[in-house]
């Protein structure tokens, strides 16, 4: 086990491990990271609101498994109870907090733009003052490769404008972007937002498409296959991502004097400690190539139902992720092949297909 670097207290004593809040803690991504962090010796708390998107009996297994470690202890709450929420952060006092607690889903948005406004834009205005109150060291949130919205200079970079989002989840995804950065400037917040790519893997969500495929292949359910399949996204391997985070915390942006002292192709802000990064793994694959993978991994054909493109959607993701690298020395690397197939080992195992 790595030990995590310790806060530093009034006697310059290192050895108090660091205290993170993570918001959606039985969700996909944040029971990735928050496993990590315990195994790298972090304090974690959970916050949760359980709600009813998905399977609550799959975020639940994952807290459990979470609540084994004695490092994490969990609050089931909603991020727009802004009472609740405070009083967690305060009584915790985290170091780090690491907002993904989020309205998921590009389509769902489409039926209820409402759930989107309450949870990723009142919600994430209430971890924000939290962390304002709190002065913590470091604020990452999540973001999404869904702002570049209808962009078409490719691979995306953070540096380019995204002002064209294609739905109302990638508009609210935006949204939290400007508002951090304006917290980052009026209140010296150090701030990252992460744009995530496409992930996938063990533990996945129900509504997620190698979810969805594996399970309707297994069963002999058709697929729904979205522009007759040429679309192309950028998959990024859920451990990948949560280790790209876990190395961003250690790398909170510093306002700059100047724009001079900002490299070439750094998103950080002249004006604020904020900075946006892309975390993908830097390669787009057709998604029929990615069904036909799925396929040779199940030993099965799909029934493939095609169908044109759904409102809402994008043609092709593709990150850059050279900032990543610069800021932390690491790159997405895990192959779609082998995603696929640890994937499939954990569905099998899980539903016992």
């Amino acid at each position: 086990m790595t030990e995590a670097p310790g806060r530093i207290d009034g006697s310059g004593d290192r050895s108090a491990p660091r205290r993170v809040l993570v918001t959606g803690s039985a969700g996909f991504i944040g029971f990735h990271l928050a496993r990590l962090l315990l195994d790298e010796g972090f304090l974690v708390h959970g916050y949760d609101g359980m709600s009813d998107y998905y399977d609550v009996n799959l975020k639940r297994r994952r807290h459990q498994m979470l609540l084994q470690h004695p490092a994490f202890a969990a609050t089931e709450a909603l991020i727009e109870d802004d009472a609740r929420l405070w009083e967690v952060a305060e009584n915790f006092r985290p170091d780090i907090i690491v907002h993904l607690a989020a309205q998921a889903g590009v389509r769902y948005s489409l039926e209820n733009p409402r759930a989107y406004i309450e949870s990723n834009v009142v919600g994430t205005f209430n971890v924000m003052e939290a962390a304002r109150k709190l002065e913590v060291d470091h604020l990452l949130m999540a973001s999404t490769s869904s702002v570049y919205g209808a962009n078409v200079e490719m691979p995306f970079t953070e540096v380019e404008k995204a002002d064209t989002p294609l739905t109302i989840y990638a508009a609210t995804k935006k949204a939290n972007e400007n508002m951090g950065h304006s917290y980052a400037h009026l209140w010296n917040l150090p701030t990252t937002m992460f744009r995530f790519f496409t992930v996938y893997g063990p533990w996945g969500r129900p509504d997620l498409a190698l979810f969805k495929f594996v399970d309707a292949i297994l069963d002999g359910r058709p697929i729904d296959i979205y522009n007759h399949g040429e679309m192309y996204r950028d998959f990024t391997y859920v451990t990948d991502l949560v280790r790209a985070i876990r190395l961003l915390i250690d790398v909170p942006p510093v306002r700059p004097a100047s724009r001079e002292d900002i490299a070439d192709g750094d998103s950080l802000s002249p004006v604020a400690p904020f900075r946006v990064v892309n975390i993908g793994n830097s390669d787009k694959v057709r998604l029929l190539d990615f069904v036909d993978a799925i396929e040779r991994e199940l030993g099965m054909k799909a029934i493939r139902n095609y169908m044109p493109m759904q409102m809402g959607d994008v043609p092709a993701t593709w990150a850059d992720a050279s900032l990543l690298q610069r800021l932390t020395g690491y790159q997405p690397h895990t192959p779609v092949a082998k995603g696929i197939a640890e994937f499939v080992d954990w569905f099998r195992s899980y539903y016992a297909k």
